[in-house]
């Protein structure tokens, strides 16, 4: 198997540019290439684009991983000041402004994370000194790419996030996405929430919404349900809902607690058990057995009259999320069909529902 290859984050771009843009100031030459220490000892070494006195560009390379911002173009300028002081980040265009709290940034700053900004410090010290600077990013175009990133839902409004905490980009989409869920559910915790609706994505955030009404806090968590519970008690969360559709909750029925398809499966003997513990024939568990998607399983199941099975199996869902919370949050279940309406709720859905949706002075 090809090994994948590693790429460069937005924090380490600014970095090398406002560390090259800081030379072309007190040298009058801007390097060609710019080397930039990461936080975890690796040294990068990057082109510079020279703008003009004091502005450079360094192109993003991320590497294998499907990152957004591939190609983007990281402009950093910096403005020396004649006193000593500190060095001040500004966001230019598209750079996201932080409007929520419970982030690690306060209200209204931009989105240039802290390690960045201390990459980006440690680097500028050891060419300006003491003195203090205003250091000033931009990627075009980025208010358009952060619409297909999670800084919408994370009240990043505007532009982009300047990112990453170790300085490259790993090829390894499923750790970025976990690492994506843990911000926003870091987010939540504190600003104080305890309850939380788990979504397994836009349509069932969707559905849900159109039938319940407008949640206080809701995170789309994909195929990773066991992992984020077990996050979010850390975090102090004790009401869960999760509603998906069923098609993939029911592998939580079988404590299956990743539903990826490459992890586990499991579906249709899950519908089998529980048919055949409702006294479905033998003929009906083999017509259930031999379908190929739980769409057709379900045509099977109505056909049948075996629809209580739904009940039974979002009861067992429930009852293995709460074992992998470790009884220290309430977790309800929440099936929707193929047409996004309510298939069956666990018993203490109606008792969590009004933890999780938001209050209306709110």
């Amino acid at each position: 198997m090809k090994k994948l290859r590693e790429g460069v984050s937005t924090g380490s771009c600014m970095t090398g540019g406002a560390a090259a843009a800081a030379l072309w100031l007190t040298t009058g030459k801007c390097p060609d290439i710019i080397t930039v220490e990461t936080p975890i000892g690796k040294t990068l070494y990057l082109d510079v684009i020279p703008k003009e006195k004091g502005i450079c560009g360094i192109v993003k390379d991320a590497g294998d991983d499907p990152d957004v911002t591939n190609g983007s173009e990281v402009i950093t300028s910096v403005k020396i000041l004649p006193e000593d002081g500190e060095i001040t980040f500004v966001g230019g265009d598209g750079i996201g402004t932080i409007t929520q709290e419970g982030l690690k940034l306060p209200v209204g700053e931009p989105a240039i994370n802290p390690v960045p900004r201390q990459m980006a410090e440690k680097a500028l010290r050891k060419i300006i000194g003491n003195r203090g600077a205003v250091v000033t990013v931009s990627i075009p175009g980025g208010g358009e790419l952060a619409k297909r990133t999670f800084n919408p839902r994370l009240g990043v409004l505007g532009g982009l996030s300047v990112l990453g905490t170790t300085g490259i980009v790993r090829p390894m989409s499923e750790e970025a996405m976990k690492d994506s869920l843990l911000v926003e559910l870091d987010m939540y915790a504190r600003q104080g929430h305890r309850s939380i609706l788990f979504v397994l994505g836009t349509t069932g955030e969707n559905a849900l919404k159109a039938r319940y009404g407008q949640f206080a806090c809701v995170l789309q968590v994909s195929n990773y349900i066991g992992f984020m519970i077990e996050e979010a008690v850390e975090r102090g969360f004790t009401d869960i809902l999760i509603g998906g559709f069923v098609g993939k909750l029911v592998k939580v029925a079988s404590g299956t607690m990743n539903t990826h398809s490459h992890v586990a499966d499991g579906r249709l003997e899950t519908i089998c058990t529980h048919a055949a513990l409702h006294g479905a024939s033998r003929e009906v568990i083999e017509k259930i057995y031999s379908c190929v998607t739980t769409k057709a399983a379900m045509k099977i199941v109505e056909e049948e009259g075996l629809m209580d099975i739904w009940k039974d199996m979002a009861e067992k869902a429930a009852l293995h999320c709460k074992k992998t919370a470790h009884e220290m949050a309430e977790v309800g279940i929440i099936f929707l069909d193929g047409d996004n309406q309510v298939l069956a709720e666990s018993e203490n859905v109606q008792e969590i529902l009004p933890k999780v949706l938001r209050q209306q002075e709110e």
